[in-house]
């Protein structure tokens, strides 16, 4: 059974994600970060992070956005309940070479992204 990771769905999540100025610029990705704030009810669930990913229309036309996505999910599902800190949210958004690079480059870019961003464990 695949672990279900909490989302991030409003615009105002992603803005105050955005806000926080806390970013890595990778070749595959860019990671933003923050810490959520106490008494939020979705820390206590089984994944303590939420993720948000976003892909703009500068990566290509849908078909592209969506294969992206598609990538960006399954590498989150693959690093971040392994080696996410708990109590952040995430936003991944996806840049023109996310959809070149390799895989492992991915996973590689992410990981690196996360260890930068002090997200890391």
């Amino acid at each position: 059974m695949a672990l279900s990771i909490p989302r991030l769905k409003r615009r105002t999540e992603f803005l105050k994600v955005a806000g926080a100025r806390h970013k890595w610029v990778a070749p595959g990705l860019i990671l933003q970060a923050r810490r959520q704030t106490p008494g939020n009810p979705l820390q206590e669930s089984a994944c303590p992070f939420r993720v948000g990913y976003t892909v703009s229309r500068k990566v290509g036309n849908a078909v592209k956005r969506n294969r992206a996505k598609r990538r960006l999910r399954s590498a989150v599902t693959a690093v971040l309940p392994d080696h996410a800190k708990e109590g952040f949210d995430f936003v991944i958004i996806g840049r023109a070479a996310t959809l070149r690079r390799t895989f492992p480059a991915l996973l590689n870019d992410l990981e690196t992204a996360l260890k930068k961003l002090d997200a890391y464990r």
